[in-house]
């Protein structure tokens, strides 16, 4: 294992969280001058109109840090298709944001943004099976497709499922994206620590702006953002380690968001409603109902995204 290339990991975190924290205030001034805002409604936490289009910030803050952190260290072919895709996802949020794009749109449109991953090679092309001598499981290519869209667009929409309090999905990305960037770079997989780095360090970036109470929201155009590179740097990374740890790895960083996504369809569709219908069921708006207060929800999601981050560096370790 190696740790090579610290000093540009740290660049592109840092260069992202500046990034982002500069260019929020402009984000800001456009989405108001543009009226995208979020008007409070019965499913929203917030009282009163914010400004959305936070989200043009953390993707400003993030190709800063890329670029800051070297670029060129990323294989073109697979930066290319991270960087098209998660900007055909973020244009999808940018417009939902502003215009309400019915939810099977959205996911359409999600599904042709993992187009140009397909077409770049960052695919599930492998599954884990400890039984087999080899370990792994190669995957002919159309199921190889099939998982690689199923993991994109569910890990997206995961993001975005958990951006219903201040704070909350900027801080359980960043978290995510750390713990990624340290089991990356003991696999030795620089390109993939430098691009969770960034991702993490636009994040956090965010976060003065979005804390309890926002001055401004990521929106769809963050959220899809952050979960369309989240997927495509797990499938980069995590999927390709050690066969035995390879699956646990991004489930356990990503715990929180996907538990929340796989019980919301089946709990709409228990009472009677469409899988696609929005809520107030999430697991945040459970404690909340609980009499917690938000930015107490925000930290107790924060620390268990922080365990789950934890365990699986371990694991990693052993593996």
């Amino acid at each position: 294992m190696s740790f090579g290339g610290n000093d540009a990991v740290l660049i592109a975190y840092a260069a992202g969280a500046a990034g982002t924290y500069v260019m929020t205030p402009l984000a800001r001034w456009l989405a108001i001058r543009s009226d995208a805002l979020d008007h409070p409604n019965e499913r929203k936490a917030h009282k009163y109109p914010v400004p959305t289009w936070g989200g043009i910030a953390i993707v400003a803050g993030f190709l800063i840090g890329v670029a800051a952190g070297g670029f060129h260290q990323v294989p073109v072919r697979s930066l290319f298709g991270l960087t098209a895709g998660a900007l055909m996802v973020a244009c999808v949020g940018f417009f939902d944001d502003r215009f309400d794009i019915p939810a099977r749109g959205k996911f359409a449109l999600q599904v042709i943004s993992v187009i140009p991953l397909i077409v770049s090679g960052v695919t599930i092309s492998m599954l884990s099976h400890p039984l087999l001598r080899q370990g792994q499981i190669m995957l002919p290519a159309w199921l190889s497709w099939v998982l690689t869209t199923l993991w994109v667009v569910g890990v997206t929409n995961a993001i975005n499922l958990i951006d219903g309090l201040d704070g909350l999905a900027a801080g359980v990305a960043a978290i995510a994206c750390v713990a990624l960037a340290f089991i990356a770079l003991m696999w030795g997989q620089l390109p993939v620590a430098l691009l969770c780095s960034a991702l993490a360090g636009a994040a956090v970036g965010f976060l003065p702006w979005n804390w309890n109470p926002a001055k401004i929201l990521m929106g769809d155009t963050g959220a899809y953002f952050l979960g369309y590179v989240i997927a495509a740097v797990t499938i980069q990374g995590a999927f390709k380690m050690a066969a035995a740890i390879a699956i646990f790895v991004p489930l356990l960083v990503l715990a929180v968001p996907l538990l929340d996504t796989a019980l919301s369809p089946v709990r709409r569709l228990l009472n009677g409603r469409s899988a696609f219908s929005a809520d107030r069921e999430h697991l945040h708006h459970r404690l909340i109902a609980m009499g917690l207060s938000e930015p107490r929800v925000v930290l107790i999601t924060y620390a268990v995204t922080a365990v789950c981050g934890a365990i699986a560096i371990w694991i990693s370790r052993a593996g």
